[in-house]
């Protein structure tokens, strides 16, 4: 693909997904901490689950609430930065905030609960501008090109994301205000450049009847999401029990990480096959490829080459999700889209949690049948949203 040709402001792009890696950065920082603050501040290292479950379920509303209001936003002054910045201030002010408490507050029985609260707080802080700064790309990118434009975001946060299985030791040694520094920095730093490079916000104009709300269209994404959730979730834990057995590995977390890499790197060409075919048919040919690679090497331990052909689909199921919203929903609900798609994610996460608090315990068999059932409710909203744009 001739990309001197294409209709995407890459500037805009890149930096959009270097605001994607700071967020992917901030989570990594703060799972790594909080078992160990919890326990410092006299609380139990399982509460963290707990916080993790019910931090999801607030994003269920969290997530289309701040998608919607940003469509409202974008309606009426024309620009989403009003949340997002917001956002992203409280944000970093609350991740300062969380080793400070644990530092300078005593843990007595008044101040005890000050801790799991700043953490939900930062948490729901989070959702505040992750949709709206989503919603960004249908500004930056022509609907066809979308593909290739999020591809820059999976990449970008996919690298970071994959050395999550080896940053944990490294992010300890750090010391929690100097770790929860560096993500808010980070995070600031990126959203003022975005800002930056922002195009100018198009001239408001007199406000208009708004379009029937697509309830229709929004139920499919939310299943969408929840399916893609689930099923993506159990893919990485069965990749990570049978791969180092048939591969006869003993360190898996860098084999883990080699694997999220070879995800985000394999987002380039997934992109170029979803700009050929379209978003709707390349995911539902996404879904088939690795729910067949995954069952033919949990039943036939065959590891190779089965493991790079779901390496193939799954990332064409990840780099299909926000072009498959945004086309379903287009203005002036793409903030809403997004955010019912992370809102379905969020949901599949907090239940997932709830029902298998130890992850471990799941056999590849049970994982299986139940990524399959994942897959299928997605791929069932997939084939229902009807046939994609050109």
């Amino acid at each position: 693909m001739n990309v001197s040709k294409s209709h995407i402001l890459w500037v805009q792009v890149w930096v959009l997904a270097a605001l994607q890696g700071a967020i992917t950065l901030a989570w990594i920082i703060y799972n790594a901490y909080v078992p160990k603050l919890l326990v410092q501040f006299g609380f139990p290292p399982s509460l963290a689950v707990g916080l993790l479950v019910v931090e999801n379920a607030l994003a269920v509303i969290m997530e289309p609430l701040m998608g919607g209001l940003s469509d409202q936003a974008q309606r009426w002054v024309g620009s989403r930065f009003l949340l997002i910045s917001a956002g992203v201030i409280l944000s970093a002010t609350l991740l300062i905030a969380i080793p400070c408490i644990v530092t300078f507050v005593p843990p007595g029985v008044v101040w005890r609960s000050l801790l799991p609260i700043a953490l939900v707080a930062w948490a729901l802080s989070m959702t505040v501008f992750r949709s709206p700064a989503i919603a960004l790309l249908a500004k930056y990118s022509m609907p066809a090109e979308l593909p290739l434009a999020f591809s820059v975001v999976v990449l970008t946060g996919g690298i970071i994301g994959a050395f999550r299985p080896i940053a944990n030791k490294f992010i300890l040694n750090l010391g929690p205000i100097f770790a929860f520094a560096i993500a808010s920095f980070v995070l600031l730093v990126v959203t003022a450049a975005l800002r930056l490079v922002n195009p100018p916000n198009a001239p408001v104009a007199e406000p208009r009847e708004i379009t029937q709300l697509p309830n229709r269209e929004l139920s499919l994404i939310l299943g969408t999401g929840f399916g893609v959730a689930w099923g993506s979730r159990l893919v990485m834990d069965i990749l990570g029990k049978i791969l180092p057995v048939q591969l006869q590995i003993t360190n898996n977390d860098w084999l883990m990480v080699w694997v999220g890499l070879a995800i985000a790197v394999a987002s380039l060409p997934a992109a170029w096959f979803t700009m050929k075919i379209g978003d709707r048919q390349a995911m539902l040919i996404g879904i088939g490829l690795t729910t067949l690679s995954l069952l033919i090497m949990v039943c036939f331990n065959i590891p190779i080459p089965f493991f790079l052909t779901l390496i193939v689909g799954f990332s064409v199921i990840i780099n299909g999700t926000i072009p498959f919203c945004l086309r379903l929903v287009s203005q002036p609900w793409e903030g809403l889209g997004i955010g019912m798609y992370f809102g379905g994610f969020a949901l599949a996460m907090s239940l997932f949690g709830a029902i298998f608090p130890q992850p471990q315990q799941i056999t590849p068999i049970a994982g299986l049948i139940g990524l399959i059932l994942a897959f299928l409710l997605a791929g069932g909203c997939i084939a229902a949203s009807g046939e994609t744009n050109p």
